[in-house]
């Protein structure tokens, strides 16, 4: 397929897998930095100082990682995985749905928009409250938090992303 200039634009199915690739390494970056860094292998060491790096340039509280390996923790805090589990969960659901069902947003145009703005609008509200000294940091309370976001950004982009006609 090309576009208008002659420029061969990849297919559907390449967008696919390499969204596929890319959520799969963020779902298992952040758990295996902690065990790759305490590995006595100098190659699985700078593998985990790359996973590192990048958790440290999208996370806003990398140092409240759990505890995986002592000493070391995984590569974003909490709120930042369940993010990423929230995408995951999204993926899988549209595996078995194919993008059938009113909850995919992206069927909203505008309003779909809208709606996954405000729903993913729980990780900065909670980062701020917390900021804000309204509560602690807290395993329990930010992974939802989190949840709720990356949900709200899979039910918008995996059908966009994954759809087996390009938009």
């Amino acid at each position: 397929m090309q576009d208008s200039a002659g420029v061969r634009k990849p297919s559907a199915y390449w967008n696919s897998l390499i969204a596929d690739l890319i959520l799969m390494g963020m779902l298992t970056g952040p758990i295996i930095a902690p065990f790759f860094a305490a590995s006595s292998s100098p190659i699985l060491s700078a593998i985990a100082q790359i996973i590192y790096w990048m958790g440290h340039h999208v996370c806003p509280q990398p140092h409240m990682g759990i505890e995986l390996k002592s000493p070391f923790i995984m590569a974003v805090c909490m709120r930042c995985y369940g993010t990423i589990t929230g995408l995951s969960m999204a993926r899988l659901l549209y595996t078995f749905t194919g993008g059938k069902g009113f909850y995919w947003l992206a069927q909203y145009h505008w309003n779909g928009v809208a709606i996954t703005t405000l729903l993913m609008m729980n990780y900065p509200i909670e980062l701020a409250a917390q900021t804000l000294h309204l509560w602690k940091f807290n395993n329990y309370i930010v992974t939802p938090f989190g949840l709720i976001t990356g949900l709200a950004w899979g039910l918008f982009t995996m059908p966009i992303l994954h759809s087996n006609h390009p938009t």
